[in-house]
């Protein structure tokens, strides 16, 4: 039944073209509200920036051979991307002056491992620096071992669908641990699994048929992998970051996936971007023109995203390991929404959650800077923006939302008196019914 069920969800995503990305974003956040005070974060609390390896990497000399480095009809090659490959203290110390305390970054397979027999000892000793940099601007790394993207070597042979990609996936996931262990990472196995599973539906790499079997697979290594994290690192926080699925598609999602990953994590990773209302039926179709830019958000959609985890996973503490707002090509939003102040109301509702007993301990934005979103340059989603098409000196412009992380870290949240810019919708459905009958007061 659990294997029927996730082939049902993502084949109910995937195969309606003309609603593929509506579907997708609309599988993320929305909410409704109230006026309270945002009450004080506790001193630890986690303040991040977020990225991955093949996103944000590039590489002027040759990009590693992956399943996306030749990209299908309609999407723009990657080329050189950000540079971060080339750019990374740089990048880095963008960070640390945002007085952010978390960066979380990801390992590329095909970039240490190009060929079945043979590791790249000089591409290993470039995420070595890379990381201890990252420790040495006064950050904790937070370490992605798996962010969609799979040696070319390893999808000719299948993929996941061949038996052999639990030895060999795991064989690169124990270096990789046992390699960066001793920085003392937080650690994220897959990059939203469920998402992971629907982007490879969608390039053809993998059929229906296939999907729970694949989903089976990554369920054992990640249990397999936890396991050796706390041997190598006692002590440590693993977790599998999941994607937000608003409108009653989360809990079967959870049924089907989610929870068993949930099974071996010290913590619940949370990703959430979009809002969807019943006050507004027709805000999607806005990614009709814009694409992901083009679809609504509502900052309190946050809210519900935690609170249908605390009710889910009680007494685990939760991340959020992903959270932003596109734009298309840099320009302003069709809505108006600035990036400032959205990350501003975003954090009044994380404030909120806390002070409603959800025990949120971290939030990560996406991300450091603008990069290359799965096939386009034109959603943007960076404190940062870059303009890889147009300038090649791949310069680093801050938006204004910089200003106002930074303001945030400092105090650590928004403060007592901050009200958001935006009011809640007046019916969302995050969490389907629930976020409608029971909004936050």
């Amino acid at each position: 039944m659990v294997k029927l069920t996730l082939r049902d969800v993502l084949m109910a995503l995937l195969t309606r073209p003309a609603v593929v990305a509506i579907a997708i974003a609309a599988t993320m956040t929305a909410l409704p509200a109230a006026s309270h005070a945002a009450a004080p974060l506790p001193p630890g609390f986690l303040w991040g920036v977020a990225s991955s390896g093949f996103q944000s990497e590039g590489s002027p000399d040759g990009i590693p051979a992956s399943n996306w480095t030749v990209p299908r009809a309609g999407q723009t090659p990657i080329g050189t991307s950000v540079d971060f490959r080339n750019r990374y203290r740089s990048d880095i110390a963008l960070a640390a002056g945002l007085g952010v305390k978390v960066y979380r970054i990801g390992v590329e397979w095909a970039r240490v491992q190009p060929a079945p027999t043979r590791f790249d000892q000089h591409e290993w000793a470039y995420y070595d620096d890379m990381i201890g940099a990252i420790v040495a601007a006064g950050m904790r790394p937070m370490i992605t071992i798996d962010h969609w993207v799979y040696p070319q070597w390893m999808m000719r042979a299948g993929g996941w669908t061949n038996p052999a990609s639990v030895r060999l996936w795991l064989a690169y996931a124990q270096r990789v641990v046992h390699r960066f262990a001793k920085f003392r990472p937080m650690w994220v196995t897959f990059n939203e699994p469920i998402m992971n599973i629907a982007q490879q539906l969608m390039r053809g790499e993998l059929s229906p048929a296939a999907a729970p079997v694949v989903a089976d697979r990554m369920v054992q290594v990640h249990q397999q992998i936890y396991r050796v994290i706390h041997r190598a690192q006692p002590g440590a926080m693993v977790t599998s970051n999941s994607a937000y699925m608003p409108a009653g598609a989360e809990p079967v999602i959870d049924v089907a996936l989610t929870d068993r990953f949930m099974r071996h994590a010290d913590f619940v990773g949370v990703d959430t971007y979009y809002g969807f209302t019943l006050s507004n039926p027709l805000a999607a179709a806005g990614a009709v023109r814009d694409g992901l830019a083009g679809l609504p958000v509502s900052a309190e959609s946050i809210y519900y995203a935690l609170r249908h985890n605390a009710r889910r996973y009680p007494g685990r503490p939760i991340y959020i390991v992903e959270s932003g707002m596109p734009t298309a090509g840099g320009g302003p939003r069709a809505d108006g929404y600035r990036r400032g102040d959205q990350l501003a109301d975003l954090i009044y509702w994380v404030q909120r959650a806390r002070a409603d007993g959800i025990p949120v301990i971290g939030y990560n934005y996406w991300s450091l800077t603008d990069n290359y979103e799965w096939g386009s340059y034109t959603p943007r989603f960076g404190l940062y923006t870059v303009n890889v098409l147009a300038d090649r000196t791949l310069r680093r412009i801050p938006t204004d939302a910089v200003a106002v992380y930074r303001r945030i870290t400092a105090r650590n949240g928004v403060g007592s008196n901050y009200r958001p810019t935006r009011a809640p919708a007046a019916c969302s459905i995050v969490e389907a019914a629930a976020s409608c009958l029971d909004p936050v007061r």
